[in-house]
């Protein structure tokens, strides 16, 4: 995470930098348990039909596959663009 949003860390008492930096890994873990039952609840909703089969089947396989790429390309684009505004706005301070 940038140090500019949380600002100067490096003011604070050592014990106050390890709770930050915990709290800080904590939410991380969290946006990512987030977003990885997104993915599943979104292709599994789009892409599994029945219950039939114990297993899935060929075209419920490739269609999962297909969705948990897009939504981790659209992902990875989401964040990469915020970068790059949060960056622009860095500079303009």
């Amino acid at each position: 995470m940038d140090k500019s949003m949380l600002g100067d860390l490096d003011s604070l008492p050592e014990a106050d930098k390890i709770r930050m930096s915990a709290m800080i890994d904590q939410l991380q873990i969290r946006d990512s348990l987030r977003m990885y039952n997104s993915l599943v609840e979104r292709c599994f909703d789009d892409c599994v039909d029945t219950f039939k089969h114990k297993s899935l089947q060929k075209q419920e396989e490739t269609c999962v596959r297909r969705c948990a790429e897009k939504f981790l390309k659209h992902s990875m684009r989401v964040g990469m663009r915020f970068a790059e505004l949060n960056q622009g706005a860095a500079t303009q301070d």
